[in-house]
């Protein structure tokens, strides 16, 4: 078998079969098939696509190319929940302990902050002494102990995927949905998760612009991972506004916190309540939306969520004192105001120029080898839909200088617009498909 008859099948439209995958990950991870016929190797599969089949067995080679985590010693439904990314969306660390205080059992592995797409991990790390780097043992201990846990992508954990990524960012193939089916999956099925929700974000501030192609992937997202025996669930949901009210690191966890306790903003927690409702489903814990949505919703009344929050913060580390002493206060020491210049509503938000005013202030990063801020971002004091006069405060900006203060109001004229007329509210939740 021959790496160049594998990429001339595929431009030319073939169907690969398990050998020819098994044949050209191995090579790749090993080293054998270099970079440049991987790279061929990617854009002929850009171009031709996959069909489900295929797809399938590339996403399970790839996880098989390293450790496959086994958390069968956990009581209860492991169940992992995964967003294609969006602006301000700390969904995960708000339905990661309401779903443990339902009864989940929840091993999730987040990924960092690139481009205008926040990173959980990042997130969590701005509080002091939270630790993403735990070994599969300290793991099992975590999510005994606080019914969940956050980590990150250890160098063990699908090496076909960290490689293969670095080469679809570099060869502009990321946008195959074969190819993103298969990194999404493959992590997640390592992970040890037996029922998966998918969260495909839809519009501005998404991977996936139109609701055509986040049905797309949530298809193939849903039809890849039940064909490995999964049970799978994806909601298509709007990110055209960013979540929430803050945009930033230790922002989004104080937020976070704040919505366990009972003060949320409504858009991020409808998407949130919707996502663990949905969790519960697929864990069988229990027999639909609704009732789960209210089970998920009493756990926040009783304060539960919150519990299971401070247990896992403290799990992994963190200083839980000085969060609560910093809830409120810590900020970057340039704060700036962004006012509106007229009367009337605001009509958007553009969730994309948000995330890219965000990056500018530290929140993210350009590359992967960036640093990030943990205490810059923006709060939202005002939403889509909402009263304004003129010389109203909509926003608040934390910076680490005049400069990058200054750019970012720049910035906010163009991604926030100011209307005459009210709007309609309407829902978040586009589309539901699977289980």
């Amino acid at each position: 078998m021959r790496t160049a008859d594998i990429i001339m099948k595929k431009r030319n439209g073939g169907k690969l079969s398990e050998e020819e995958l098994r044949f050209f990950i191995q090579g790749f991870v090993s080293g054998e098939i270099p970079d440049y016929q991987a790279s061929a190797w990617l854009m002929a599969v850009y171009f031709q696509g996959m069909d489900p089949e295929e797809t399938g067995h590339l996403t399970r080679l790839m996880m098989e190319s390293g450790d496959v985590m086994d958390l069968s010693s956990l009581k209860g439904p492991l169940v992992d929940k995964h967003s294609t990314g969006g602006v301000g969306d700390k969904t995960s660390l708000i339905l990661a302990p309401l779903a443990a205080a339902c009864g989940a059992q929840v091993p999730m592995m987040s990924g960092r902050a690139l481009g205008h797409t926040g990173g959980t991990l990042d997130k969590l790390e701005s509080v002091k002494g939270y630790n993403v780097s735990v070994s599969q043992d300290e793991l099992k201990d975590i999510i005994a102990a606080a019914g969940y846990a956050v980590i990150g992508q250890t160098e063990e954990i699908v090496p076909a995927d960290r490689r293969m990524y670095a080469l679809r960012d570099v060869t502009s193939t990321v946008e195959s949905i074969p190819l993103i089916t298969a990194s999404i999956l493959s992590k997640k099925l390592a992970e040890g998760a037996d029922s998966l929700v998918f969260d495909v974000k839809c519009g501005s501030g998404a991977f996936m612009k139109t609701l055509a192609q986040a049905e797309e992937l949530a298809a193939s997202l849903v039809k890849t991972g039940e064909s490995m025996g999964r049970r799978v669930i994806a909601l298509i949901t709007e990110m055209e506004e960013p979540l929430g009210r803050m945009v930033g690191n230790f922002l989004e966890v104080e937020e976070s916190w704040n919505c366990l306790t009972g003060v949320g903003a409504p858009d991020l927690m409808e998407v949130t309540t919707a996502l663990c409702a949905r969790m519960l489903v697929a864990g069988g814990i229990c027999g639909d939306s609704e009732e789960a949505s209210a089970l998920c919703r009493s756990k926040i009344s009783s304060g539960e969520g919150a519990d299971y929050f401070k247990k896992n913060m403290m799990a992994q580390g963190a200083d839980w004192d000085w969060f609560l002493s910093r809830c409120g206060s810590w900020r970057a020491p340039v704060k700036a105001d962004f006012r509106a210049d007229r009367d009337g509503y605001i009509r958007d938000i553009d969730a994309f120029g948000t995330g890219m005013c965000a990056l500018g202030l530290g929140v993210g990063r350009n590359k992967a080898t960036d640093s990030v801020q943990p205490h810059t971002g923006i709060h939202f004091l005002k939403k889509r839909g909402a009263p304004v006069k003129k010389g109203d405060v909509i926003c608040e900006l934390f910076a680490v200088n005049e400069g990058d203060a200054d750019k970012a109001l720049t910035a906010l004229e163009s991604i926030v617009t100011i209307g005459s007329a009210p709007l309609e509210a309407k829902s978040l939740i586009l589309k539901e498909i699977g289980a």
